[in-house]
């Protein structure tokens, strides 16, 4: 009989759970595992419908429950409706996940569920994530951070256990793209996913931001990509034009990680400048 995984360990220690999913791989490789070792009965996945989540992940989370037998319930969230929230300070993010676990307890306290869990892994504990302020205050588990998963122990894993997803570039929610002091509007959400679609159809890959920077679009890609921008840049004018930005510049540094954070001056490459 194969040794456990050090997460089948921790997962196998509940009673009951609820995973707090995303369809990213990180809370789909938490919610897969769960499935496997408590079984259809003491594991639920629970999605947070927000305006922030894009449509293709949203897709991506249901075929994942469909392939591992996941049962999965949707839950609607209103952060939109919170000032604090669409103020879109640095701290947005904890005012993001205080609705999303306030609703999600709620689901605990209904099924008779112990254990609430998310899918940070021990990466996530040295990143700017105010986020976790709000998981410490509602008592979430983190498993992955507690067995010392790096995401590439979760891709790893995953990648083992057949999780379609597992090598596939993080996608944090759209709010994620909206320059801070930008207040957060369901229209500029609608923005950035258009944009971000758009350039994927265009066969751009790997990791991919569009940053709402009002009416500057600022794409950033990983430099194998550029190319792809540069022979599209006509087709990418007339869409990011359409979408109602006004500056489109290519980040020539590339993407980064937390670059909404990013200080200094990157240098650009104007596709669109109707300014």
């Amino acid at each position: 009989m194969p040794t456990p995984s050090p997460l089948e360990r921790i997962l196998s220690e509940y009673p009951s759970v609820l995973v707090g999913y995303s369809g990213g791989v990180d809370s789909s490789l938490v919610a897969v595992v769960a499935r496997q070792v408590l079984g259809r009965k003491r594991s639920l996945a629970a999605i947070g419908m927000s305006a922030a989540l894009p449509r293709q992940q949203y897709g991506q989370a249901r075929e994942i429950a469909r392939q591992f037998d996941l049962e999965l319930v949707e839950v609607p969230t209103d952060e939109l409706n919170d000032p604090r929230y669409t103020a879109n300070s640095t701290d947005r993010c904890y005012h993001c996940k205080r609705e999303l676990w306030s609703r999600l307890r709620a689901v605990t306290e209904d099924r008779d569920i112990q254990v609430l869990v998310d899918g940070t892994n021990a990466d996530d504990l040295n990143e700017h994530r105010p986020g976790l302020q709000a998981a410490r205050e509602f008592m979430i588990r983190s498993p992955l951070a507690e067995a010392g998963y790096t995401k590439s122990d979760v891709r790893a894993e995953a990648q083992t256990l057949g999780i379609p997803i597992w090598d596939a570039p993080a996608a944090p929610c759209l709010s994620s793209r909206v320059l801070y002091g930008l207040e957060v509007t369901s229209e500029r959400l609608s923005q950035v996913e258009h944009g971000e679609a758009f350039l994927r159809e265009l066969g751009v890959s790997g990791d991919l931001r569009v940053r709402h920077r009002g009416e500057e679009a600022r794409i950033e890609v990983i430099p194998s990509e550029f190319v792809v921008i540069r022979d599209a840049r006509d087709a990418i004018a007339a869409w990011f034009t359409g979408l109602g930005f006004s500056r489109v510049p290519l980040d020539l540094g590339g993407y980064k990680r937390g670059g909404l954070l990013a200080s200094g001056d990157p240098e650009l490459e104007l596709l669109v400048d109707e300014t």
